[in-house]
């Protein structure tokens, strides 16, 4: 039962990042402090990355050789298909974007829902090699990673709502749509753990394919944002501080 309570709460919890950071549009008048934002950002993609090698990529590798694979082929066929699926996600989004000339709040909602869909897999994945027992995934290592993709929702909920405001809509509105860009997260976790009895078999190969989206994430959209001024050296401090405490976590705790 432990196990059920800590998984319901771990799958939620990236969604309160997305809430929290959409509460923004009350408070601030202008922009999320770039100073705030980037260090966010830069955290988010230090235990990012480090979730991935320790919480995803290993586990994939040790569950492949207790099923008697050879150890690289799920991590490197996983990581490679979690990339391509980023890739394809986001040429459609562009697409999508381009026809409508990057306005519409149904287009902005539908182009977020398709980008949090990987990381609400990750969770899910994550979660439900913990529930096994017997994926070399731990409660730590789900938590952090679960952690790690909140701190990231945080300024891209205030991202969303904030400029919608501007748009002119209400704050209560402009939050809503916040809120709402972030609701997939825990559907698609949800739906992956139902499915635990079922992809057992290709678990390794699902634990890598969310590593190569969520790298696909850091390298294509975080690492990019923590670059936009000169304040990157921000970004790098975070980015340090986040990896090394993911690190040290999970090696030491795990």
């Amino acid at each position: 039962m432990d196990k059920i309570l800590y998984s319901i709460l771990g799958i939620f919890i990236p969604f309160f990042g997305t809430i929290i950071g959409s509460c923004f549009v009350f408070f601030l008048r202008g922009k999320l402090n770039t100073n705030v934002k980037k260090i966010m950002i830069g955290f988010a993609v230090g235990v990012m990355l480090a979730a991935s090698i320790w919480s995803l990529i290993m586990p994939s590798v040790e569950m492949a050789v207790t099923q008697g694979v050879i150890s690289w082929i799920p991590a490197t066929v996983g990581l490679i298909l979690g990339v391509l699926f980023l890739i394809v996600i986001n040429n459609i989004t562009d697409k999508i974007k381009k026809k409508r000339n990057g306005k519409g709040i149904n287009m902005l909602l539908f182009s977020v829902t398709l980008h949090n869909i990987p990381e609400g897999m990750a969770v899910g994945v994550c979660f439900a090699g913990y529930l096994l027992g017997n994926a070399g995934i731990g409660l730590l290592g789900a938590m952090l990673l679960t952690i790690g993709i909140a701190i990231q929702n945080i300024p891209e909920g205030a991202i969303i709502s904030m400029p919608l405001k501007v748009d002119g809509l209400s704050k209560r509105k402009a939050f809503l749509y916040g809120v709402l860009s972030g609701v997939v997260e825990p559907i698609g976790a949800i739906i992956t753990i139902l499915l635990t009895n079922v992809i057992v078999p290709v678990l390794p190969y699902l634990l890598s394919f969310a590593a190569g989206a969520m790298i696909y994430v850091v390298i294509e959209e975080l690492i990019p944002e923590m670059h936009e001024d000169r304040k990157s050296m921000l970004g790098i401090i975070g980015v340090v501080i986040g990896f090394s405490i993911m690190m040290i976590l999970d090696i030491a705790l795990g």
